[in-house]
């Protein structure tokens, strides 16, 4: 078992974990391409300051119009990553799965060492 973050379910090390199905790497290559947009990323990385946030209060700290931020934000509720709640007439969108967090953090980490290291070829 690994710890990946604090607030992650205990998982097996990657390492300990069977080699990918067809299936599996095509699920996590779909939950990939979810991330792998530029305005979704700075949605969360803003929903992770706040913890919990309205979509105008997230529309205007990104600069986008509100539906425009709804859309985005219902690519991330149907992989899991938000949940939402509503009170009264606003939904309030918080981060669902903490290990996305961490995946934030240290997807930002692999970028800042590649700006820093040059290039290695073994």
């Amino acid at each position: 078992m690994t710890d990946h973050c604090k607030d992650c379910p205990p998982k097996p090390a990657l390492r300990a974990r069977p080699l990918l199905s067809s299936i599996q790497a095509r699920e996590l290559a779909d939950l990939f391409k979810v991330l792998a947009n530029d305005t979704r990323l700075r949605l969360l990385h803003a929903i992770a300051i706040e913890q919990e946030i309205r979509v105008s209060d997230l529309a205007q700290a990104v600069g986008m119009k509100a539906q425009a931020v709804s859309n985005q934000l219902q690519r991330l509720l149907d992989v899991g990553i938000l949940a939402s709640r509503r009170e009264g007439n606003s939904i309030y969108y918080r981060i669902h799965d903490p290990c996305v967090i961490n995946l934030l953090d240290q997807g930002w980490c692999l970028m800042e060492d590649a700006r820093q290291s040059p290039a290695r070829v073994a």
